[in-house]
């Protein structure tokens, strides 16, 4: 189920209704052991004793062999409990929307691997370019409009081809590349009106224009921005 860009308010009224009935739900965390966002969230509706954390290698931004050992031993850990608790419920709670770069992916393409048969009911969640164009007042496409999801871990050049084309654009997992991803920006000429967005629903939530960031200094990973597209006349920046 996806729970939201780390918002609690943010959580679906179908998402909450599962957490609060679930036998055990997992989160993801990372290896280094700190409290995720999807596990911040999560304790604001289910008590601590329901939740599992499930380790995965989510500093590691390639695909290696340590990311698949990881991805292994999760589905391992959740095949475990299949097995001891057979008819149970098990919620797996990723940040933003299960279909949308989250880790749950893997997990269920491993568990099913090990299971075979498996009922598996997908809950979307809103995502972070939802919830910072909202907070923003950016409105994130109009009209005939298009727009372009795109991870930074892909690459600048297809980053800056996807802004040359002169539609919207969203940019995830690009904190260490902020520098490198705000010179695309600059070269392109789609700095001015870009909106970037990091720790959103949080106490330390960050959200202002691209343009008056560090243009030397990496941002967090889980960050988020929002190019639009120029617009004259109706519509534009509420």
């Amino acid at each position: 189920m996806g729970v939201g860009p780390g918002d609690p308010d943010l959580v679906t009224v179908k998402a909450a209704n599962l957490l609060a009935k679930a036998d055990v739900v997992f989160v993801p965390v990372a290896d280094s052991g700190e409290t995720g966002r999807a596990e911040q969230t999560v304790l604001f509706y289910a008590e601590a004793w329901r939740v599992q954390r499930v380790v995965f290698a989510l500093h590691d931004r390639e695909h290696t062999a340590r990311r698949e050992q990881a991805w292994d031993a999760a589905a391992a850990q959740v095949g475990r409990w299949f097995a001891e608790h057979p008819g149970g419920t098990a919620a797996f709670a990723t940040i933003g929307d299960p279909c949308v770069y989250s880790t749950f992916t893997y997990l269920a393409a491993s568990v099913r691997d090990l299971l075979g048969e498996l009922d598996v009911a997908l809950i979307p969640g809103i995502t972070a370019m939802q919830d910072l164009a909202a907070r923003s007042g950016t409105p994130l496409v109009e009209g005939r409009e298009a727009l372009a999801l795109f991870p930074m871990t892909a690459g600048a050049d297809r980053f800056r081809e996807a802004l040359e084309r002169g539609d919207a654009v969203v940019a995830y997992k690009f904190g260490r590349m902020l520098p490198e991803t705000l010179a695309v920006l600059r070269e392109t000429g789609r700095l001015d009106g870009a909106v970037y967005g990091a720790g959103l629903g949080l106490a330390g939530e960050d959200i202002r224009p691209a343009g008056e960031l560090d243009p030397d200094a990496p941002g967090p990973y889980l960050s988020t921005l929002i190019v639009p597209p120029a617009r004259t006349g109706r519509g534009g920046a509420l």
